[in-house]
């Protein structure tokens, strides 16, 4: 496994610079390498991608020095794991609405005594390679480096989270938060209306108590790059 290549970036003082996938494409990756990007992310929700195709996406990712993220389809164990065994180094959980919806999600993704996260043997234990393993001083060794290095993303995109804020940032696996501007404007009875003034002063008071709490808000730390902005921004402009 290659160290956290957000959380470096961050810890010399800059955002990363990630691109976003909503489908597997190993050229892609190998292309975001070129133009200079820190780290994949892949839409597990909304986009489509098989075990698989993670595995593969991290393999290319992290040879080139990328680390890999991915919105799981669920927060559940199940998914959450199996992006894990893949290599994947951060997860945002979505519509995570109370303290225990946290707790569970940030249970699944730490290794234990942080958390419940089920040891597997795929990239995302070395393969459980003994040898491999005692470079980083055992498995023991091996799952605080693990911790360490990922990155516990709850999505805060209804009432009921914004309700149940506080208490879910008390979870201490989490690192942060991030939003989720249309299920929000939704929640709030304004569907449609992402840019609604009142979503956005309520998506302005969700960041502002996450970072009292001193937790990581998304966008602070990284810039994302989605393919459909460049493809469809890019393409809009270049037929102009």
């Amino acid at each position: 496994m290659i160290e956290n290549t957000i959380l470096k970036k961050n810890k010399e003082g800059k955002k990363a610079n990630v691109f976003g996938l909503t489908f597997p494409s190993l050229e892609l990756v190998e292309l975001a390498a070129h133009a200079g990007f820190d780290a994949i992310n892949c839409d597990g929700e909304h986009g489509l991608f098989s075990p698989e195709a993670i595995d593969n996406i991290c393999r290319v990712a992290n040879g080139y020095g990328m680390s890999v993220t991915a919105r799981v389809p669920d927060k559940s164990p199940y998914w959450i794991n199996l992006f894990l065994d893949r290599g994947v180094q951060g997860i945002v959980g979505p519509h995570v609405e109370s303290k225990q919806e946290a707790q569970d999600f940030a249970d699944a993704c730490l290794f234990p005594p942080l958390g419940k996260r089920s040891w597997g043997g795929g990239r995302g234990t070395e393969f459980n390679d003994d040898q491999k393993l005692s470079d980083y001083g055992g498995k023991l060794k091996y799952a605080e480096w693990t911790n360490s290095n990922m990155l516990v993303i709850a999505q805060i995109e209804s009432v009921p989270g914004w309700d149940n804020l506080e208490e879910i940032l008390s979870v201490e696996g989490l690192s942060g938060i991030t939003g989720g501007p249309n299920d929000l404007a939704a929640s709030m009875g304004i569907p449609g209306e992402p840019d609604n003034p009142k979503r956005k002063e309520l998506t302005s008071n969700i960041e502002s108590m996450a970072r009292s709490k001193n937790k990581i808000v998304q966008d602070d730390i990284m810039n994302t790059l989605a393919i459909q902005e460049l493809m469809i921004e890019g393409g809009r402009k270049f037929i102009k």
